[in-house]
């Protein structure tokens, strides 16, 4: 019971990091995304990690730890890049909805894959199911059409972060907390600047015509550091909760929806100058739904 706290607060604290991040990303991206630089920049804010190695119990893994490490690091850029060129090419919400309803599948059936069949108490399973049913409720919006060609890019990015959160797991069972935050982080920076061996990726990445206003430099970093306080949250969540929960603490990911929306509803009413969203009574009932299934399946864990 102890232990179900710990990691759920993390992961639901991480959740509302990354809503903020996103209220944001709102703010200042209102324009598509460049895959190569994005992905070159968010890697590169993984260097960071280095200033961690006075706090942290540093160790150098064996070789099938550095394994772990490497392959986490390719997963996690290649599952950015998938991001971004989704984003780039298709509406977000189409992205977020197809994401939000398949990673916690994928890390279900991958657990099973890495560790063998894990026996759920019915409990968690019920919870889990409400939690992933929440979060697909709040995400999808009305009139997805979805191609051949968005459910590709969109189902392999999800595939990379599900296994991004196996292989942070593996890291984290050969590795204290630190140390393997610090390891993970690094390698996605290496991992991150193969870009600079492709020349059109150069280009990109240091195109003199991207400049930003002060302003909106101010929330683009905040909008990053947000984001990875939530990430060191959830890699939290995963290196305390057992393996069987890895996917229900992906599926929190609602809360991360219903955040977003109360905070866009916020402004919507009395800022819409800042930050205007169109808001029905048809979106209203279907987020309030959504926020039901996601606070009763929360109920579940913490009381079960």
């Amino acid at each position: 019971m102890v232990s179900t706290i710990y990691w759920l607060l993390a992961a639901v604290s991480a959740y509302l990091f990354f809503g903020l991040a996103s209220l944001c990303d709102k703010l200042v991206l209102s324009g598509k995304p460049k895959p190569k630089s994005y992905t070159f920049y968010v890697g590169l804010l993984g260097l960071f990690v280095i200033f961690l190695i006075p706090f942290a119990e540093f160790a150098i893994p064996g070789p099938l730890g550095f394994l772990w490490i490497i392959l986490d690091a390719l997963v996690h850029v290649a599952g950015l890049y998938a991001t971004y060129v989704a984003i780039r090419d298709f509406d977000v919400s189409r992205v977020i909805a197809i994401i939000g309803a398949t990673q916690p599948v994928f890390i279900f059936m991958l657990t099973w894959i890495f560790w063998g069949p894990q026996a759920m108490p019915l409990y968690d399973l019920f919870a889990f199911l409400l939690l992933l049913f929440g979060s697909i409720v709040i995400s999808i919006e009305k009139n997805i059409k979805i191609t051949g060609k968005h459910l590709k890019i969109t189902l392999l990015s999800s595939l990379m972060f599900s296994l991004d959160y196996i292989f942070a797991k593996l890291v984290f069972s050969d590795q204290t907390f630190l140390s393997g935050v610090i390891w993970i982080g690094i390698f996605i920076f290496l991992a991150a600047s193969l870009l600079l061996f492709q020349k059109s990726a150069r280009e990109e990445i240091f195109d003199k015509k991207i400049v930003l206003e002060k302003k909106t430099q101010t929330l683009f970093v905040s909008a990053q550091v947000l984001g990875g306080a939530g990430n060191f949250l959830q890699s939290f969540a995963i290196s305390l909760a057992p393996v069987f929960f890895l996917a229900t603490i992906n599926s929190l990911r609602g809360i991360q929806y219903v955040f977003l929306f109360l905070t866009t509803l916020f402004f919507s009413v009395f800022y819409p100058k800042i930050l205007k969203e169109e808001i029905s009574a048809r979106i209203i009932i279907q987020k309030i739904v959504s926020i039901i299934l996601i606070a009763v399946g929360l109920a579940v864990l913490v009381i079960y």
